[in-house]
């Protein structure tokens, strides 16, 4: 089981880990972005939310196929083509997140670029698991 390390020097994080540190003897799992493509490699409908929810979901495909568990991820990387919609549907995004996630946060990183390989893609995600 990954521990979270959250120094008090940093304060609390917010949905969030400073920090995880994977057990000894952990198979690394490098999982390539994922955009949030539904049946047939398209883009989901709905705009942001149900595309970060669906992304999440081929992020965790890719963990389970590994014989992995949510839990078992490390590290989380979110590129956003528009931060301004991130911030206005967090809510929305945060319940999209829990419905995939559970209460596991591991380390997170959200960059804004400026596209995306699919031209409809609002969002990617790459992932790091340890996998026992």
């Amino acid at each position: 089981m990954m521990q979270a390390i959250n120094p008090k020097s940093l304060g609390a994080p917010k949905g969030y880990a400073n920090g995880m540190l994977a057990p000894a003897g952990g198979r690394l799992l490098f999982v390539a972005g994922q955009v949030g493509w539904g049946p047939g490699q398209k883009v989901v409908d709905g705009g942001f939310v149900p595309q970060f929810e669906q992304a999440l979901k081929n992020v965790l495909a890719v963990v389970e196929a590994a014989g992995g568990k949510t839990e078992h991820v490390g590290r989380l990387t979110i590129y956003v083509v528009a931060k301004r919609q991130y911030k206005a549907e967090q809510k929305a995004v945060g319940e999209a997140y829990r419905n995939v996630m559970g209460k596991h946060f591991p380390a997170m990183a959200l960059v804004e670029i400026k596209s995306l390989l699919d031209p409809d893609a609002l969002v990617e995600i790459e992932a790091t698991a340890v996998i026992p």
